[in-house]
């Protein structure tokens, strides 16, 4: 019995120093991921949508958190006005979330462009939607507060033929896009204006 509780306490104190060494690990290179998941996850949707800007987009951002919601917005300046930003929202198709850039002129309330950041889709279905651009191109000029679905729900985006379900996921994170973007509109042009000039 003495043996078996010698044993309950080793594994204990094992089990604690090993989640605590993860942790300090984890801690200590989260910086570093974050990093390399804006720079080779986010970044290249980032720079697609906002291509024509005369700024770093990723270096100028800022972040709001109100109620629940706290979202990063990458600011794209035009004739060094801040009239653009590109930020991330999520809906759930077949395999899980559907993460995708969606980007805006803030002057027209349109969206300028969406592209896919992260997916966890069907291989040569569903994943697809990482390069249609046909597909993703289908919200381009869209009024931002628009609540978007495919024409078979109703809609009028025109799903990837046999990822309906993927179809859906993207349509909803526009749309939750969107509702980010109402919600926190005075506070997105509040933090605008540190950008200008």
């Amino acid at each position: 019995m003495r043996e078996m509780v010698k044993m309950v306490i080793i594994l204990t104190a094992l089990s604690t120093l090993s989640g605590g060494l993860l942790a300090a690990l984890k801690s200590r290179t989260q910086e570093r991921i974050d990093s390399q998941v804006l720079e080779f996850v986010k970044g290249p949707a980032i720079r697609t949508i906002l291509n024509k800007v005369s700024n770093d987009p990723i270096a100028d951002r800022f972040t709001i958190k109100k109620g629940d919601i706290k979202e990063t917005f990458f600011v794209g300046k035009v004739d060094g006005k801040p009239s653009l930003l590109a930020f991330e929202a999520s809906g759930t198709g077949f395999g899980g979330p559907v993460g995708m850039m969606v980007g805006i002129n803030v002057d027209t309330g349109k969206i300028i462009g969406t592209e896919v950041t992260t997916h966890n889709e069907t291989p040569g279905v569903g994943a697809n939607v990482e390069n249609d651009t046909a597909f993703v191109g289908q919200f381009a000029g869209l009024p931002v507060n628009s609540k978007e679905t495919v024409t078979k729900d109703g809609g009028k985006i025109t799903a990837m033929s046999g990822a309906t379900i993927t179809s859906r996921a993207v349509c909803a994170a526009v749309t939750r896009a969107g509702e980010i973007y109402e919600k926190m509109k005075p506070e997105i042009e509040e933090k605008l204006k540190s950008f200008s000039g």
